[in-house]
């Protein structure tokens, strides 16, 4: 079974940082292009960027600038890296396969995602 387990959410306030974690497994994580998605209030899902075999990166221009996504294939994970955060940056978190970056809502194998507050 695809499983992926985040962590590393919280409450912040703006201009803050934070790192968020993905443990993924299930599959032979090396051989997919791995990424980060979040779901604001109100808004549709949005697919912010993602980590290739090569580890070259690609990021949304939302947040192009202020996260870093990288990953660790020994250990099966990717990881977010969100600097200068913003109240509009609060929603939950998830880490995906860039094969679901299209997703208008969270797949039904993904996980529970993390919770970013970041407020005043």
């Amino acid at each position: 079974q695809v499983q992926f387990v985040e962590s590393g959410g919280g409450l912040v306030q703006p201009g803050g940082s934070l790192k968020l974690s993905c443990v993924a497994s299930g599959f032979t994580f090396s051989n997919r292009v791995m990424g980060w998605a979040r779901q604001v209030p109100g808004k549709e899902l949005e697919w912010l960027g993602h980590v290739y075999r090569d580890f070259t990166t690609y990021y949304s221009e939302s947040v192009r600038g202020r996260f870093t996504i990288s990953r660790d294939n020994t250990k099966n994970m990717v990881f977010l890296q969100m600097d200068n955060l913003k109240p509009e940056d609060t929603g939950v978190y998830y880490c995906a396969p860039e094969t679901d970056a299209g997703n208008s809502r969270p797949g039904n194998y993904w996980g529970q995602g993390t919770q970013v507050t970041v407020s005043s």
